[in-house]
């Protein structure tokens, strides 16, 4: 075989790679950030309507991350993507995509939304000057079921940054954002 024809077969194999990746996003196409920010809209419209208790915090915070949409799948080995943004005083800022990686038991696939209500001005900086940051012990799992009424107390108010995952679905028991790394995007990105 001709070094030529070695070098198409790559090409091809490599431009079929990209689009199967580009596939996998949340927000493909053109208008990616048109799109990305519609579904944050209604991530967020969502949250209020449902857990109306949560709009003092999302009203009083220095900034919310909403990741619309969180696809998680695992069978002994698992993993989670999503994109979302984040906003300060509504305004988007930032695109960021979040990824997490799991091993031990599990089996089965779900999709979910959350927030990450940044309370204070240190916790908004240092989650934005990362390179790349992880969902750890900094954060407050604040975590809805049956229609738990959620919002400022004394517990969630003392906390910089405060985790909200909600709108589960699928075959998995449970949703932690635990080892989340959040990276920031450029829009073009998508």
């Amino acid at each position: 075989m001709t070094d030529s024809k070695r070098m198409s077969r790559r090409l091809v194999l490599l431009g079929g790679a990209a689009l199967g990746l580009a596939g996998c996003s949340n927000a493909v196409g053109q208008n990616a950030s048109a799109r990305l920010d519609a579904r944050v809209d209604a991530t967020r419209d969502f949250l209020l309507r449902t857990y109306p208790s949560v709009a003092p915090m999302v009203q009083n915070a220095k900034g919310v991350l909403y990741m619309p949409l969180m696809t998680e799948a695992g069978f002994g080995v698992g993993g989670a993507y999503g994109q979302g943004a984040l906003r300060i005083n509504d305004v988007t800022v930032d695109y960021y995509s979040a990824a997490q990686a799991s091993v031990g038991f599990q089996i089965g696939a779900q999709q979910y939304a959350h927030v990450l209500i940044f309370q204070t001005d240190a916790a908004l900086a240092d989650f934005r000057r990362a390179p790349g940051w992880v969902a750890e012990a900094g954060a407050y799992y604040a975590l809805p079921a049956g229609g738990v009424a959620m919002g400022t107390d004394t517990i969630t108010a003392q906390q910089p940054v405060v985790a909200m995952i909600f709108g589960q679905s699928g075959l998995m028991a449970g949703a932690s954002i635990a080892g989340t790394k959040y990276t920031r995007v450029i829009p073009s990105a998508f």
